[in-house]
C-alpha cells in the first residue's frame, strides 16, 4: 500500500468523541483512510499516522467465553454489569469480582492444586463445543465493522493459567521446580490445543477480528518473576505455537503483559508476538532503539504535566516524539499508559507530525 502524503485538509474536524474511563475526550480529523486500515498499514511497516490504541481499535472480549464474565471484563454489543462478573472460569475456578479494584480475583489462600503433579487428576477440561458461539456471532454481527481494527481479548494465558490452579507463591516456584517442571510443561502443552481450538472457533464464528492480545504477567514493578531461560524453556515455545496459528490465519498477535520485562523482550519476539505495549516502568525508548525493528512498541513521549506545560510546550513535545519515534523504516505505536498526555494539541500536533513523517 503506498502511504498517501499529507494534506493540510486532514487536520478538518469531523467528530469529536466524549472522554470514556479509557481514553481522554478526542476530535476525530479527516483521515485519509479508515482507522482499520491506518492499523494494519502499521502492522505491514506502512505506517500512515501514530496509531493511539483504543482510538483506531475496538476490544472484543464476549461473554461466550466464560473467562471474561469471571473476570468482569466482557466488552460486547450487549452491555455488561462488572458487578455482575465473578463466578466460575473455563476450568471451574472461581473467581470474586472486586468493585474497588475494578476487577476480579480468585480467593486467596485457598490453592487448588500445591504440587502440579497432581494437574491429571485435578483438571477439568473445557467442553467449548457446549458453549454458544452461533449465538453469540448473531448477536454481535453488526459490531464488527470494516471501520476500525477489532482486538479479540484473551485474559488468561500460560503462567497467569498456573497462578489460577496453585495461586501465586506456588506457581512461582513450581517454575523452577525440576520436580515439577515437566508436569506444567505438558500442562500447558494441552492448554496449547486447548487455545488453538478457541481462537479457531473466534476465527470461524467472528471473521471481522483482526487480531488477538492475549494476557500473561510476567513482571513485577522492578523485575521478571522469572529469568528468561526460564521463560525460554517454559512459556516460548508454547506461545509461538499460538502465534503460528494465528498468524496462519491472518491474524496479528498482540501481548499483553505487565511489569519490568526488559529481560524478556528476546523472548517475547521468538514467541512471534507482533506488538507489545509496556508498562511505564520500562524504558520504551531504549526498548524501541534495541528491538523496534523486530517488535513493534508502544512507545511513551518524554515525561511533561499536560496540567501545567502550557500548549506550545506539549506541541513541541509532540514534535520532538514525532521525530525519533515516526520513522516510516521502524515504526512504533502510542503507549496507551500515556493516554494522559494526549492533550487536544498534544494530540493534534503528534496526528500532522507523523503523517508528515511516515508519507516521506
Amino acid at each position: 500500500m503506498a502511504v498517501p502524503k499529507f494534506d493540510p485538509k486532514e487536520m478538518e474536524v469531523i467528530k469529536e468523541l466524549p472522554a470514556s474511563p479509557f481514553m481522554p475526550a478526542m476530535k476525530i480529523y479527516s483521515h485519509p483512510v479508515s482507522n482499520r486500515e491506518a492499523v494494519r498499514g502499521l502492522l505491514k511497516k506502512e505506517a500512515i499516522w501514530q496509531i493511539s490504541g483504543m482510538l483506531e481499535s475496538r476490544l472484543f472480549s464476549p461473554r461466550v467465553v466464560p473467562d471474561n464474565i469471571a473476570r468482569a471484563f466482557v466488552f460486547e454489543a450487549n452491555p455488561f454489569d462488572p458487578n455482575k462478573g465473578g463466578g466460575p472460569d473455563m476450568f471451574g475456578m472461581i473467581w470474586e469480582y472486586v468493585p474497588v479494584a475494578g476487577g476480579s480475583m480468585i480467593r486467596p489462600g485457598r490453592p487448588f492444586i500445591e504440587d502440579f503433579n497432581e494437574w491429571p487428576d485435578k483438571i477439568v477440561w473445557p467442553d467449548i463445543e457446549a458453549w454458544d458461539w452461533e449465538g453469540s456471532a448473531k448477536e454481535n454481527k453488526s459490531l464488527l465493522d470494516d471501520e476500525k481494527f477489532n482486538v479479540c481479548w484473551f485474559l488468561t494465558g500460560w503462567y497467569e493459567r498456573l497462578i489460577t490452579f496453585m495461586e501465586f507463591e506456588n506457581a512461582v516456584v513450581a517454575m523452577i521446580d525440576e520436580d515439577q517442571q515437566d508436569a506444567i510443561k505438558a500442562f500447558f502443552d494441552k492448554a496449547t490445543d486447548l487455545y488453538i481450538k478457541i481462537f479457531d472457533k473466534f476465527c470461524t464464528h467472528f471473521p471481522g477480528i483482526d487480531g488477538f492480545c492475549i494476557h500473561d504477567d510476567w513482571g513485577s514493578q522492578q523485575e521478571t518473576f522469572f529469568s528468561p531461560s526460564v521463560a525460554s524453556e517454559m512459556i516460548v515455545p508454547y506461545m509461538k505455537r499460538v502465534t503460528d496459528f494465528l498468524h496462519s490465519k491472518g491474524k496479528y498477535c498482540e501481548l499483553h503483559s505487565c511489569g519490568q520485562l526488559m529481560k524478556q523482550i528476546p523472548n517475547i519476539i521468538a514467541a512471534g508476538w507482533d506488538t507489545w505495549c509496556p508498562q511505564a516502568m520500562n524504558d520504551t525508548h531504549k526498548i524501541y532503539n534495541l528491538y523496534g525493528d523486530k517488535l513493534f512498541v508502544g512507545v511513551m513521549p518524554d515525561n511533561f504535566d499536560p496540567g501545567t506545560s502550557t500548549e506550545e510546550q506539549q506541541r513541541k513535545e509532540a514534535r520532538k516524539y514525532a521525530a525519533k519515534f515516526c520513522n516510516p523504516k521502524k515504526p512504533s505505536f502510542f503507549n496507551f499508559n500515556a493516554l494522559n498526555m494526549l492533550t487536544p494539541a498534544f494530540r493534534e500536533e503528534l496526528y500532522r507530525q507523523s503523517r508528515i513523517h511516515y508519507s516521506k
